[in-house]
Formats: structure tokens, sequence, C-alpha cells
């Protein structure tokens, strides 16, 4: 299907990977955005999966009553909310080398010495919740002058790529989603049994379909993940290990992805519901700040084609957070 450059509403939308991706000009969503432009956002979200937007000029008010728009805001809650802006709970941001109340600075380092895998890294968005968010906003605000890019997969394109008897197969699955699956946590290490500690008294576990449908597309992707699903539910351990290999082979297959160089002022958008993402990696080195925001939108609860919806195993909901200022 081709995706040429679309305008509509003065937004212009350029699809910039073979799967997924659209680079959109022609608007500020730092200012006012007229139901029509912001109607064009929406449905480019829904057919690129990803949108990219630079040279925003966005500060934190701006961009939480910019994610307003899009739904209900929610955040993991107390004691896992992550790092935030003075007087903005909203957003969680994403710099390595911020003061994290719960496990200190430079745990993203030690975090990524755990992973059992080169693609354990590659996540959709808090996926041991029940209903894990549904749009994702980040944007950023320094950056390396080197590395520091974001990947993007589409988990439709990796769910249609599988042949009919696979996708036959995986339609059926259920999987257990928790955090760190994707790591080989130590109790004997100090900073790995603290990490555990926290989780293992505030537990998130949710089982969901292995394939979603989307509510609002009726598209079928693959609703699986490196990071967070740590089982098949009704295979052995060994069964199970098999089958994830396979899935998240596919998901993180090369031809579905789509990778970002960010800078100053960049914004991306993405569904979520339909695909996963990772961070390069590649900057620690640099000794230079990478900060990005991101703030998510509260999702529903994922229904597979059989329709089998998500079920909480430990842990609540996600709740959206009041509108007035906190």
């Amino acid at each position: 299907m081709p995706y040429p450059t679309s305008d509509v509403a003065g937004i212009g939308v350029s699809r910039i990977a073979g799967y997924l991706g659209g680079e959109v000009t022609g608007v500020d969503i730092g200012g006012p955005l007229g139901q029509a432009a912001f109607d064009r956002l929406r449905a480019a979200l829904l057919e690129h999966q990803v949108l990219f937007l630079r040279g925003q000029d966005l500060d934190h008010a701006g961009h939480v009553a910019f994610a307003r728009r899009w739904g209900e805001i929610t955040r993991r809650p107390p004691p896992h909310q992550g790092v935030f802006p003075e007087g903005f709970p909203e957003i969680l941001t994403v710099d390595p080398k911020a003061e994290d109340g719960r496990y200190g600075t430079d745990f993203e380092d030690h975090y990524r010495k755990r992973w059992t895998a080169c693609d354990a890294g590659w996540h959709t968005d808090l996926t041991p919740a029940v209903n894990p968010p549904a749009i994702s906003i980040l944007r950023a605000e320094a950056v390396t002058s080197f590395g520091g890019d974001t990947q993007w997969t589409s988990l439709t394109a990796a769910y249609e790529g599988l042949p009919e008897p696979l996708r036959d197969f995986a339609d059926g699955l259920r999987a257990e989603h928790s955090f760190f699956a994707g790591c080989q946590m130590l109790r004997h290490d100090d900073l790995d049994r603290q990490v555990l500690a926290v989780n293992d008294e505030h537990p998130l576990v949710a089982v969901h379909p292995v394939v979603r449908v989307h509510p609002e597309t009726g598209r079928r992707a693959l609703f699986v993940n490196p990071a967070s699903t740590s089982r098949i539910i009704g295979l052995s351990a060994a069964e199970s290990r098999h089958v994830l290999g396979l899935l998240f082979e596919q998901i993180t297959r090369p031809e579905y992805t789509v990778r970002f160089r960010w800078a100053p002022g960049s914004v991306a958008i993405w569904d979520n519901r339909v695909t996963a993402h990772l961070s390069a990696g590649d900057f620690g080195h640099t000794g230079q700040r990478r900060t990005l925001h991101r703030v998510t939108v509260l999702g529903g609860r994922p229904a597979g084609p059989d329709g089998f919806t998500s079920e909480l195993v430990a842990g609540e909901p996600f709740h959206p957070l009041p509108a007035e200022r906190m």
C-alpha cells in the first residue's frame, strides 16, 4: 500500500520507513491546535503508528495539555512512578543520569548488563498493567551530539508477516507480562535485591492475548515484547522459551522498524497498542546528557481474536490522573 505525502488541515505527513513512521510538518503542537488539525494527527497516527515532529516549542505544561487532547493521562503509581519534573507528576523524565529515589543513578547501565539477550530492551510501554497505555508522547529536551536514537517496530506488520499456520497458532495464545522478564536479576547483588524488593512489595502482573485486535482499526498485532513478556500460559518453561524466541525474532526484524534521530524540540507520538520500541543505548560513553520527557495516555484492556480480554494477576489497573494541577 503506497503512503504518499499528504496535506490535510495544513499538516503534511510523509511515510519514512517501509511499514511505519510518519514525518509530520506544518503544525505547532505547543500552540492553539484546531479540531481539524488534531483529527488529522489522530488519523495519521492510526495509519503510520508512530509520528515524528521536529522543532516543537513545547514546555512541560504544553506537553501535558497536548497529551490530554488524546485522552486521560496515566502513569505508574508510587513507588514506581520514576523521575518527574517538579510540579508535573504526569511526566516521566527519561534520563539515565537523573537521580531516581528508588535506585539512585546509573541504574540503566546496570539494568542493561542484566539483559538475557541482545533484544531484551525492546518493549511496549507498561504491558505488565492489565490496561497498558494506548498512546505515548515523548519529547527531547537535551540530546547527545551523536548516538541516542530510538527505534520502533510495527507489531501489525510482524503479525501479518507470519505464515498463516503460525498466525492461527498465535491467535489462541495468552502470555504473562511482568517487569524485568528479560533480565537475570541476582538476589545476592545489593542493587538487584533492592529493585526486586520494591517490585515484590508492589507487584504488577497481567495476562494478555499474544495477538491483540486494535480497538479502532481492527488490525491484529503481536502483543509480546522481550522486556516484559515472561511466559506463554499453558506451555512448559522450555516450550514457552522457544515460542517466545520465535515471536521476539519476528517483531524485531529490521524490515518492520523505523529509527529516529533526536534533536532538541523533537517529539514522537506512538500507538502503544501496536508498536514496541528500543533505545539504541549507544550514548552512555559520550559523557553527554540525554533528557527526554514522556506522557502516557490511558488505555483499555487488550482483546484477542477469540474475544479473550486481558486479566489482572497482581497489582491494580492503571487509573486516570486528575485533570487539575496536582
